[in-house]
């Protein structure tokens, strides 16, 4: 089975990723550890690989543009004389910086000791349990939302989801699951985390995705454009599709579903693994 996986035809293998990529980066599931893993079973491995995973997060992000347009284009229009256009855009720059700075300073070590599938399945467990752990919390009234609107964060607010997105620097957190858990931890509504780990998304995976191909602007050539296409194309429309069931998830459902497949899905991983059932690729 898994020869047939990795003979498939390279653009198969992109579009499988850009799916996968799409369907994943705004769940608190992990499109990173995902990505680690498709890429493992298909034979998708290697600096050029690891680079295209986050290149394709480009696509995943102009979906959000995309659906959220009108309040992007309010922002943008207002952001000399709105006070309110001015805070929204302070608030996503700040929570911003916390994984662009600690990004740029580790993500070498990070590559190196953390992007592989044992890793990506321990932190998938863990972040299961802190997923239950916080709907716990929610459930038994012991955390109470105090925001209830994105526009009444502050600067403080935004620099604490900023430094609960940091965490997603290690493969299998989960970016968007690690700013919407933060986030109601720190007061914040359910939909109001997730509608700003959206918003939050934008300037994460451009910095990201500009990061990672320039410095591996090597690894590329022309020959990989169709490629890089593909995914790229197959993540926005994937990832259009979720984020317009996760805006209507949100208001009626919490996110235990999500742990517990975290929690079974990084079990079998590692029971595959240790059983020698499947040869997880580093």
């Amino acid at each position: 089975m898994f020869e047939v996986l990795h003979a498939l035809p390279l653009l198969v293998k992109a579009a499988i990723l850009g799916i996968v990529e799409g369907l994943t980066e705004f769940l608190p599931i992990s499109s990173t550890g995902h990505l680690i893993l498709a890429g493992s079973l298909l034979g998708f491995s290697g600096e050029k690989e690891k680079m295209f995973d986050v290149a394709i997060q480009t696509g995943a992000m102009l979906a959000v543009i995309w659906y959220f347009r009108a309040r992007i284009l309010a922002t943008v229009a207002g952001i000399r004389r709105e006070p309110r256009a001015q805070r929204f855009a302070v608030n996503v720059i700040v929570a911003f910086l916390p994984a662009a700075v600690l990004g740029v300073l580790f993500a070498g070590h990070i590559k190196t000791w953390l992007f592989k599938p044992v890793p990506v399945a321990i932190a998938f467990i863990v972040g299961g349990f802190v997923i239950l752990w916080v709907e716990r919390r929610q459930r038994r009234g012991l955390a109470h939302p105090r925001i209830h609107d994105i526009d009444s964060l502050g600067v403080a607010d935004a620099l604490r989801l900023g430094f609960a997105q940091a965490f997603a620097l290690i493969p299998g957190t989960s970016r968007s699951g690690a700013t919407i858990i933060g986030g109601m931890l720190f007061g914040l509504s359910r939909q109001v985390a997730t509608e700003f780990s959206f918003f939050l998304a934008i300037p994460t995976l451009i910095g990201a995705g500009v990061y990672d191909t320039w410095k591996y602007r090597h690894l590329l050539s022309a020959a990989d454009a169709p490629m890089f296409a593909v995914g790229l194309l197959f993540a926005f429309f994937s990832a259009l599709a979720c984020v317009h069931w996760l805006i209507r998830y949100v208001a009626t459902h919490d996110f235990v579903p999500f742990a517990w497949y975290r929690i079974a899905f990084g079990l079998v991983v590692l029971a595959t693994a240790a059983s020698g059932l499947v040869q997880w690729a580093a």
